[in-house]
């Protein structure tokens, strides 16, 4: 598997499995040393087992860290901090991408940034959508369960409180539909999440009024 023709093959699509590269007619134990070389080389970057990225100025096109996110891990959503700040509900940009999956809980680090995954059950793992962004078609939490979610994982730390919630500078409130809250909130039949989620709908409708 020449580097040349390689990239007439992937430049375009630059996030790839290496399973993907069975297409050509090299063996794999020959595939697994060209692409541990091309990492070397700094021509390709690991994301995680069996993810590549190509690198600049090798790929045709950027490959955003929300593509990455979705891809890598699947099935996944984008949600929390970053799905929050994606939809203007708290000030700050968030750097690093926070996705819910129904697989195992990971993190791990690549191209600077820190990708970080939370477990759910299959019965909790909704409220999702696909949304634009600059060429980019992206599946995240829809606003209100990007609320959730994070009052969900608060509760699971113990860390949910009424300091935690203002804590967390909530903005843009009006976005925000109460009986979207509600309906996510129903999927959940843990001690305590209820009242969380009321107190937070009670947060929201008394800072809307402000």
């Amino acid at each position: 598997m020449k580097w040349e023709n390689f990239l007439k093959e992937f430049a375009a699509r630059p996030l790839f499995h290496s399973s993907m590269l069975r297409i050509f007619d090299d063996p794999p134990a020959h595939i697994e040393v060209q692409l541990s070389r091309w990492s070397r080389a700094g021509k390709l970057c690991r994301v995680r087992r069996g993810w590549y990225l190509i690198e600049k100025p090798y790929r045709a096109r950027d490959v955003s860290e929300a593509v990455i996110a979705n891809t890598v891990v699947q099935p996944s959503y984008l949600s929390l901090e970053w799905a929050l700040g994606f939809y203007g509900l708290i000030p700050e940009a968030v750097f690093n991408p926070t996705s819910i999956t129904t697989a195992r809980g990971i993190e791990f680090t690549a191209k600077d940034r820190r990708y970080f995954y939370h477990h759910v059950q299959p019965s909790f793992f909704s409220g999702y959508e696909k949304v634009e962004r600059g060429g980019d078609v992206l599946i995240i939490a829809e606003p209100e369960k990007a609320l959730i979610d994070r009052i969900y994982i608060s509760l699971r730390s113990g860390k949910f409180s009424e300091e935690w919630l203002k804590g967390l500078r909530l903005q843009n409130m009006d976005i925000l539909e109460e009986e979207k809250l509600k309906s996510q909130a129903a999927l959940v039949r843990k001690p305590g999440f209820a009242a969380a989620v009321d107190a937070t709908t009670a947060y929201i409708r008394a800072n809307k009024e402000e």
